[in-house]
């Protein structure tokens, strides 16, 4: 059975760090994009960032460039998102997701097919 699980959300002030994984198992992505969205309360989800399979490329929402650096680790089978200089704007869910095919850069939800079970990430002003 594929999974993907995040881990590492958590509360921050403003200004701080944090760093999610996601981990894959049941099967590799490493042939496929993967992203990273979030999705605030009474909010519709929104695409954070994306990396190509091979790592070679990366694409970043412009409210998190910058800030946010996407990465995978092909040995570990993981896709993390280190998020830098966090501000309020950015608590939500966060969540990560597996490409349906293989196309560059892909940003749109519904052409993720893979997607784990979510994050928090709190950021206090």
């Amino acid at each position: 059975q594929e999974e993907l699980i995040e881990s590492g959300g958590g509360l921050v002030q403003a200004g701080g760090s944090l760093r999610l994984s996601c981990a894959a198992s049941g099967r590799t992505f490493s042939y496929v994009p993967m992203g990273w969205f979030r999705q605030a309360p009474g909010k519709e989800r929104e695409f954070v960032a994306a990396i190509r399979w091979d790592g070679g490329s990366t694409f970043y929402a412009d409210s998190v460039k910058g800030r946010f650096t996407i990465s995978r680790d092909f040995t570990k089978n993981t896709v993390t998102l280190q998020m830098n200089s966090l501000k309020s704007e950015d608590s939500a869910a966060y969540y990560c997701a597996a490409a349906s095919r293989r196309r560059w850069p892909i940003y749109e939800a519904d052409e993720y097919e893979y997607w784990g079970q979510g994050t928090q990430v709190t950021v206090s002003s």
